[in-house]
């Protein structure tokens, strides 16, 4: 049985911060008991009546799933995420959980910047990549997210749709009024007036703050959690790069135009195996549009016959919950996969039917009746699925499906990370 575990900010994070401190520390070393318990059995499975039969190769720490509500910034949720785990990996015992919704804020304003400067030629969306964490922390620093919640005023939840429509209207509305300057020049005041939409929905920036007793502003906050951002890297696998060369991702939400480590798609897989036999999470993007994905019944995969998945409904346009409804056998007993190629891979990145969805957090390796490997995921859609916002992912899908990897540069075998001069 996967126990219940911690959906929102809320819950870990009470608007009484000193009359609750102890209780949010019991709840977290809860959580990380009652997880550890729940995927620490002999065999695990998907969904209640499934004969899946989950076997533990590797499992590690994380902190508390998490919900974006109706936001498109999952990757900001498994980034930090993923950086909360390597402070665990580094020896912080209980690390406070860290503020997705500053590293949200200081992504707009660096997007909107660049908008500007690019005469509009530069994506302005909710999106982003995981080398944003980076660049925020080594520009603005970080808070922990009971510093800086950023929920809607008046709620304990996210719903981005109405800020980013005034913001997006506000960006749009300055673009135009740039090409009527006519020499003038911008005023100073327009970055004021973004800052302004940015208080009224996530609340005021912050400068300097107190936590644990201690005064911190945001870039003394990261030095302090013992992470050198110069460490991670991004991994990818497509053949219109060279093999062990770097490149960018051509994907809307590389808006930094951050770099990736291009491998062979053997190398991508013995990347990911090698990093959590050895104690290493990886953040992982993915396309998670297809059939095969079912975060309802915690499993996916791409089944040689597809036309067993029956699909009600759609996705959300920020894949943000379990979105279609789907159903199938597949789902709650091992079929036979598509066996991917690099150049299956490729196809679909090129006639984009792999798609740049979705940023969740591998946290785990397991093992089916069948020796199929499955990377245990962790989302941040809720825990209302059977393995309480987790999901099973067959090492097909992984293959298929993974736009990248992030992870740090130790967490790649020695012989691959020579290759590519780490």
């Amino acid at each position: 049985m996967i126990y219940a575990i911690l959906t929102t900010r809320s819950d870990i994070i009470p608007s009484k911060q000193n009359k609750n401190k102890m209780k949010k520390i019991a709840l977290h070393v809860g959580f990380l008991l009652l997880t550890a318990i729940a995927f620490g059995q002999e065999k695990t499975k998907n969904a209640p009546n499934s004969s899946y039969e989950f076997t533990k190769i590797a499992h590690l720490d994380a902190t508390p799933v998490q919900s974006q509500g109706y936001t498109g910034t999952c990757w900001s949720f498994s980034a930090l995420s993923f950086f909360e785990s390597e402070m665990i990996r580094k020896g912080t015992k209980n690390p406070a959980p860290l503020s997705e919704m500053f590293v949200a804020r200081k992504a707009y304003e660096a997007k909107a910047d660049k908008f500007i400067r690019m005469d509009g030629k530069s994506n302005f969306s909710e999106g982003g990549a995981f080398h944003d964490i980076p660049f925020v922390f080594k520009n603005y620093g970080i808070v922990p997210a009971q510093v800086y919640q950023g929920y809607n005023p008046g709620t304990e939840t996210y719903d981005h749709s109405e800020m980013y429509s005034v913001l997006n209207g506000a960006m749009e509305g300055l673009l135009r009024y740039t090409k009527e300057l006519e020499g003038k020049g911008l005023s100073v005041a327009w970055k004021s007036a973004l800052s302004g939409i940015l208080d009224a929905y996530l609340g005021k920036d912050v400068q300097e703050f107190e936590f644990n007793g201690k005064k911190y502003t945001p870039k003394t906050y990261a030095q302090s959690l013992n992470l050198n951002m110069n460490d991670y890297v991004s991994i990818t696998s497509f053949t219109n790069h060279d093999p062990y060369s770097v490149c960018q991702l051509a994907i809307p939400d590389n808006w930094g135009n951050g770099s990736s480590y291009n491998v062979n798609l053997a190398d991508l897989m013995t990347i990911a195996e090698y990093a959590l036999k050895n104690g290493y999470t990886i953040a992982w993007g993915a396309d998670v549009s297809e059939k095969g994905f079912s975060f309802r019944e915690g499993i996916a995969i791409v089944p040689k016959d597809p036309s067993t998945i029956q699909v009600n409904g759609r996705d959300n346009k920020n894949y943000s919950d379990a979105g279609a409804a789907k159903s199938s056998n597949a789902f709650l007993s091992p079929v036979e996969e598509i066996k991917v190629t690099p150049e299956l891979r490729q196809l679909g990145y090129d006639n984009k039917t792999t798609t740049d969805d979705h940023g969740m957090h591998i946290t785990g390796l397991y093992k089916d009746q069948n020796g199929t490997r499955y990377f245990l995921v962790k989302n941040s859609w809720g825990t209302s699925n059977y393995p309480q916002g987790y999901l099973y992912v067959s090492e097909h899908y992984f293959n298929l499906k993974t736009i990248n990897i992030y992870l740090h540069k130790n967490g790649i075998p020695t012989e691959i990370r020579s290759k590519l001069s780490l």
